[in-house]
């Protein structure tokens, strides 16, 4: 699939205005988007599987009935094959916020994959380009000595990054290596730029919910998606040859069934409960994650009054300084 030219770095013009809504997974994205995005916002997906075709279920893809009431951009644009990367995700997002405002409609950047929030303020870091001789290196020593190796490398080397990312992430642990195979640093030390890119002027919005609640959230979304045929979507992906190397199956509620397989001993029910519990500690990461932000407006996602104030005082003030 071809890539789109980075529309922010070749036009001096900033994406304004634009919002990023954001929190952890079962936080209730949707449900806001629904009621308060509805008119003038189209949205731009933020999550890293919802990229893929054919993960609809486990990736808790917004319905085409959704995305009928409000345009999603960045939805089903790759294969669970191939790979989608950060930059990928900067380009493409670009472009989309380009056709959005030039439809006289406002961008809604939203999901939970928090670096490519932080890169598409800051911009990609300053580590070295892929090197195909090296990567195709750390390839097959991945393959001949597994991933649990590949991931161990990585603690030893950068166990800040390493901390970042999940130990079957096999993608971005190869990136890591590959990186300090090249340049002889971790790939944590290269700083992101310092301030936003292109004078980006975003309005922030973090979701967020009390430990026992999204806890609660988490366990009856994973027994929703067994219950609209997750078991099913994946049997489907597995006789178009789904494996466990495919990118997009690497993320949580696919991950989980190659595990299983693996050991030969997982019940149906012991994957859902596993899948609940990764659901759970990856809430946890993200919510981390995002407290690093700054500017950020932390609401409950029930707060719908206060929340549509903030958005009309934003624009209103965009309204003014365009």
């Amino acid at each position: 699939m071809a890539r789109f030219t980075s529309y922010l770095q070749t036009n001096n013009r900033s994406f304004n205005p634009i919002i990023f809504l954001f929190g952890p997974t079962g936080v209730g994205k949707t449900e806001l988007l629904l009621n308060l995005f509805k008119d003038r916002f189209s949205v731009v997906n933020a999550d890293s599987i919802q990229v893929y075709r054919h993960l609809d279920i486990g990736s808790a893809k917004a319905s085409k009935q959704i995305q009928e009431k409000i345009p999603h951009y960045l939805i089903d644009i790759f294969d669970p094959w191939e790979q989608f990367s950060v930059g990928d995700f900067v380009a493409y997002a670009d472009e989309a916020c380009r056709q959005i405002h030039a439809q006289g409609k406002i961008p809604v950047l939203s999901g939970g994959t928090a670096y490519y929030f932080k890169h598409f303020l800051y911009g990609l870091s300053e580590a070295p380009a892929s090197d195909e001789t090296i990567r195709a290196k750390i390839s097959g020593q991945m393959e001949e000595k597994g991933g649990a190796w590949g991931y161990g490398k990585l603690c030893s080397i950068d166990p800040a990054y390493a901390h970042k990312i999940h130990p079957s992430d096999l993608y971005r642990i190869s990136r890591a290596l590959e990186v300090y195979e090249t340049s002889g640093r971790a790939l944590s030390s290269y700083a992101l730029p310092s301030s936003y890119r292109n004078n980006l002027d975003p309005l922030i919005i973090g979701l967020t919910r009390e430990k026992q609640e999204l806890k609660t959230r988490i366990n009856e979304r994973v027994q929703q998606m067994f219950e609209e045929g997750l078991v099913e979507e994946v049997r489907t992906i597995l006789e178009m040859g789904g494996n466990a190397d495919w990118p997009g199956l690497q993320g949580i509620g696919y991950r989980e069934f190659f595990q299983a397989m693996e050991s030969g001993e997982a019940s149906l029910a012991m994957i859902a409960d596993q899948i609940a519990r990764n659901s759970r500690l990856y809430a946890k990461r993200q919510m981390t994650f995002f407290k690093s932000f700054a500017e950020v407006q932390w609401m409950h996602p029930q707060d719908q009054t206060a929340i549509a104030e903030l958005v009309s005082a934003y624009l209103a003030r965009q309204s003014m300084t365009c």
